[in-house]
Formats: structure tokens, sequence, C-alpha cells
């Protein structure tokens, strides 16, 4: 009986690659769902922005996260990697990364809200 439990356990579970995502340039390749979540959702407070922002439609009509067709994703890359570098050197953190507590620059910082800095007022 245990070992029908187990195995109806198992065949119910995604494989493994289902679970990672794909294209990930800036962000950890070990970033879980739950991360990726937050992150997301900061992005989406940070900048005033929805998903589709950075995401390109597919030809289902779904966003199709792993693409690169929208230019403010490599936007968004430069602005993370240019985050992680000034919480480096100016603040100190050791092993800063986008959605850690311990950054003192975020997206918000210079963003509050809005998706381009000359739109605020």
């Amino acid at each position: 009986m245990l070992f029908l439990i187990l195995v109806i356990g198992l065949a119910a579970t995604k494989p493994e690659e289902d679970k990672i995502y794909k294209n990930l340039k800036v962000l950890s390749k070990k970033t879980t769902h739950d991360e990726m979540e937050k992150i997301m959702h900061d992005f989406n407070k940070d900048l005033g922005v929805k998903c589709n922002f950075c995401h390109a439609r597919g030809e289902n009509g779904k966003l199709n996260f792993a693409s690169d067709e929208k230019p403010e994703k490599d936007i968004a890359r430069d602005m993370m990697k240019m985050t992680i570098q000034l919480n480096r050197k100016y603040f100190h953190v050791k092993r800063p990364a986008i959605g850690d507590t311990s950054s003192i620059a975020t997206c918000y910082t210079c963003h509050h809200g809005n998706a381009h800095i000359e739109d605020r007022k």
C-alpha cells in the first residue's frame, strides 16, 4: 500500500525540467518559484507596470516569459546588474542579489512606481 501511494505521488509531480526557468541571464538559475514571484511582483510595484511591459505574448496569446522579443527585458537585465553593482560598491552589501532584503538600492530607489524616470513629477 505504501509503495502504491509513493508511485502515485511521484506520477503526480511535474518533471524537474518543467520547474526550471528558461533564459535566466542575471537571476540565479536556482531561483525558486516563490522567489521569482516575489521579484516579479516587486518589479510590478516599483515600476508601476504589468508583466507585459517586459514580456512578449507568444503565438498562443499567453505571455512567453522566456522570449527576448521586447527590448524592455534587456533593459531590465542591465538595470538589475547596475543595482547589484551599486549595492556592492557603495553600500558594501557582500552578496547583493535581486530580491534580497539586504539590498539598499532597489528599482524603487529611482523609479518610485514609474516605468520611466523622466515621467516622475
